[in-house]
């Protein structure tokens, strides 16, 4: 089958190697250009829990200062990946979306412990903040990074992907399936996706597309991707 990843390079490397070594072809069109914000690290300083709803949040996060014991709540298994790389210790993973990481921020840790950090980018698919706060927590958020749409593509690429279209996309976001939304008008591609199954993070993020013809629409968290090549 031909595979469409558009994550950044660095976080879907691996898939691309996992997918080739299976057989399979495989695209590569990043759709977000991800950006550091600058940010105030005195946040940090008081804080008894953080949590990280994306790789990037730790990426762009100046973590030598910050203690790896304190309690780090992952949203899933990238994130925790990306957690453990830096050095943080005591981490507490979700099953990829935020639903089950409130639910677990709720079981393993008590609005008496103290404040929690939650370190984001500009654009959240869920308001995890004002939810705790709802809760009686006591949550401050800490943006460290913005994503951009790319409007930059190789022209050689795309005739070669109108050639070929792929089997499968994976869109990982709400923001990413906007600017796949844009790559599909801008390059006159709507009527070519009706045997392409679409894989996408969450109904929110799948809404987005949904004016364009699909053969078959598919949820999933990161992690099931290859498990999603079987239900096909």
């Amino acid at each position: 089958m031909h595979i469409l990843l558009t994550r950044q390079l660095e976080d879907c490397s691996d898939l691309i190697f996992r997918f080739k070594e299976l057989g399979h072809i495989v695209s590569h069109l990043p759709l977000l250009v991800i950006e550091k914000v600058n940010y105030d690290q005195k946040k940090l300083s008081d804080c008894k829990s953080i949590i990280f709803t994306s790789a990037n949040a730790i990426k762009f996060l100046e973590t030598q200062d910050i203690d790896k014991n304190i309690k780090c709540f992952c949203v899933g298994l990238a994130t925790e990946k990306k957690a453990k790389s830096v050095g943080f210790q005591n981490i507490i993973v979700a099953e990829g979306n935020v639903r089950n990481l409130k639910e677990l921020i709720l079981q393993n840790f008590d609005p008496s412990d103290g404040e929690i950090v939650y370190v984001s980018g500009e654009i959240i698919s869920s308001d995890l903040d004002q939810q705790l706060i709802n809760d009686g927590y006591s949550v401050k958020r800490l943006i460290n990074y913005k994503t951009n749409h790319n409007k930059i593509y190789d022209d050689n690429f795309v005739e070669k992907l109108k050639v070929n279209i792929p089997n499968i996309v994976y869109i990982y976001s709400y923001n990413s399936a906007l600017s796949f939304l844009n790559f599909i008008k801008n390059e006159n591609l709507q009527s070519f996706w009706m045997e392409t199954n679409l894989m996408c993070m969450g109904e929110k993020t799948s809404s987005i597309l949904n004016e364009i013809k699909w053969k078959k629409i598919f949820l999933f968290n990161p992690g099931e991707e290859e498990f999603l090549l079987y239900k096909i």
